[in-house]
């Protein structure tokens, strides 16, 4: 297959990679769309990029949930979970909520305290600690909270946990989750889950938080047939946004109405613990989906990373003001710590897995005592500086915990859920992009090597650098503010939903600078007026930084995301500046 001309003629950019523009048909069906509905070209090209066709960009554009929420009953045990839920809410039984320590775990425990606490009853919130305890329900704790509770409600964790919920002996178990599940399922009341092996597959994007929104939509449903009223689901949107961006679920379907209502809620500033946690993050604007996956989800993700495991569910779950900004800003320092801790890791990581080979299917690396609460930062870290599947362990004594990211197409969490099938693993599991595992230290690279012939089969030896996709040509003067809102309309952006980028060609820099440690700034225009600032996080660590700082006069490609720079009241077009190239 002869390979197209790189788009601008830029076949090795700044950064290594090839540029590629819209295809003929994609210009041809973007011209038609901008002629038949009279949007922006630019906003057009996002809209076919995302395959939405000429008489569907309205309902595109304005995603909601009455039209996009799929029935709680596509979901197996949805209706069993809901009536045992309701059955514990009405008899007043005591409720223990056994929830992961990550983002998705927290949202989906607070909205279930939430809606319990509306409804006049307390529940006991239960979240392992990552080091002590690892990932899921584990035997003791589940005995213990069986002593004490009549129901055990699991979330964004159980599916694979036969042993731990045959342990709850005395109370019955619920599980809400999204993860990989096995041939067999738990025994117990219900487990909902959209990455069952008996589902369809068509709700695998959702997060755990959502599918518990989905369970809390069938109570209210249930409650309102019996002539009652459930507590207000729409005001927990925020929380189930949260949880969908920071989980990195896709935001197609569904999961982009849960985010922009989600997003439109939070705006309301209403829940005292995420405004506390807005409020420390530094964030003075609207919020947007880049807000929640980069400066709330990594807070709130602080607690169960180097932390005290439950304070990021608490926060969300708090009602106390003082409460509230008094855990906010132990999150927001524990943030800090984390940071330092994974750049010390990132560093040893790159090195051993640069040493190993970047080109093979899977890149990994392991290190004595690298703390298990930052392995899945770096593993995504790898995975972005090489676009292979990635894997990082720290080992401790005869084991070793890890977390694998992966890339588009490959599957790592079935690739881990059979090496530990074939027992070279203690254990493992996940979803396709995200997975976690054990591995004996004499195992190591045994089970690294199987699980990297598996992800050969899927293809992810053959992946090259990836491409930069870009969505077309826009010149300085034209993205204006009005411009960047009317795409924004296109959103929210994230996984599976990159924001359009677009090529600035022939541009002159006017003005170059670091700021911060390692960050790029560049003011650049089109020699007739119109100007426009960048920004380009972490530029200075590769070699764009020297290019643009010692431009000479020369003029530049440049592309990137735009968006919207909010200072002192004033709005202006900002560049998150991705890559550049000579203008030959």
């Amino acid at each position: 297959m002869t390979q197209s001309k790189a788009f601008l003629d830029v076949a090795q950019s700044a950064t290594g990679r090839r540029w590629v523009g819209p295809s003929i048909e994609e210009d041809r069906l973007s011209e038609a769309m901008t002629q038949s509905t009279g949007l922006p070209a630019p906003l057009c090209r996002t809209l076919v990029r995302r395959g939405v066709a000429d008489d569907a960009t309205e309902a595109f554009l304005s995603p909601t949930l009455r039209d996009l929420l799929p029935d709680p009953h596509d979901l197996r045990d949805m209706e069993k979970a809901a009536t045992r839920f309701l059955k514990a809410v009405q008899a007043r039984e005591r409720i223990a909520i056994f929830a992961d320590y990550d983002v998705d775990g927290g949202t989906s425990a607070a909205l279930l305290i939430n809606w319990l606490r509306d409804m006049g009853l307390d529940s006991t919130l239960y979240i392992p600690d990552r080091i002590d305890e690892g990932y899921g329900p584990n035997d003791d704790a589940m005995a213990m909270l069986a002593k004490d509770h009549d129901l055990i409600i699991c979330v964004d964790c159980g599916t694979l946990s036969h042993g731990p919920i045959a342990a709850a002996a005395g109370a019955e178990v619920i599980v809400l989750d999204h993860h990989l599940g096995g041939e067999t399922l738990p025994d117990c009341v219900a487990v909902v889950n959209p990455n069952r092996q008996d589902e369809s597959g068509d709700l695998g994007h959702l997060c755990a938080a959502a599918v518990v929104f989905l369970m809390l939509v069938e109570a209210n449903r249930q409650m309102r047939a019996a002539g009652a009223k459930g507590p207000d689901l729409m005001a927990m949107l925020d929380l189930v946004a949260l949880a969908t961006v920071a989980d990195v679920a896709p935001l197609i379907g569904v999961n982009r109405a849960f985010v922009r209502q989600g997003l439109t809620v939070m705006g309301r500033r209403q829940r005292i613990g995420l405004t506390a946690l807005a409020d420390v993050a530094g964030l003075d604007q609207a919020p947007t989906s880049y807000h929640l996956g980069f400066l709330l989800g990594p807070r709130v993700n602080a607690g169960g990373r180097i932390g005290q495991a439950d304070l990021g569910a608490r926060l969300l779950a708090a009602t106390n003001q003082h409460e509230a900004e008094a855990m906010a800003s132990k999150l927001d320092q524990l943030n800090t710590e984390r940071r330092e801790v994974e750049a010390q890791v990132r560093d040893l990581a790159l090195e051993q897995a640069t040493a190993r080979g970047l080109d093979g299917p899977l890149v990994w690396a392991a290190g004595e005592g690298w703390h298990p609460g930052v392995v899945g930062i770096v593993a995504s870290r790898l995975k972005e500086a090489t676009n292979r599947p990635a894997i990082v362990i720290g080992l401790d004594g005869d084991e070793g915990k890890g977390s694998g990211r992966s890339v588009s197409g490959i599957d790592l969490g079935a690739a881990i859920q059979r090496a530990a099938a074939d027992g070279l693993l203690i254990k493992g599991g996940g979803h396709k992009m995200a997975a976690g595992l054990t591995v004996a230290r004499d195992q190591l690279d045994a089970a690294m090597e199987r699980i990297g012939a598996l992800l050969a089969k899927q293809g992810a030896a053959d992946i090259g650098p990836a491409d930069l996709r870009l969505d077309g040509l826009l010149m300085p003067g034209a993205a204006t503010v009005e411009l960047v809102e009317q795409i924004e309309k296109a959103g929210p952006f994230g996984a599976g939903a990159p924001a359009p980028r677009f090529a600035f060609p022939d541009v002159q820099i006017l003005f170059a600078k670091q700021v911060g440690a390692n960050h790029l700034k560049v003011t650049f225009g089109d020699g007739l007026g119109a100007r426009i600032d960048s920004i380009c996080f972490g530029g200075m660590d590769g070699p764009m930084g020297s290019m643009l700082m010692g431009h000479k006069g020369a003029r530049f490609h440049l592309a990137g995301r735009l968006e919207i720079n909010t200072w002192r009241g004033r709005q202006s077009v900002q560049l998150r500046l991705e890559d550049a190239a000579p203008a030959h």
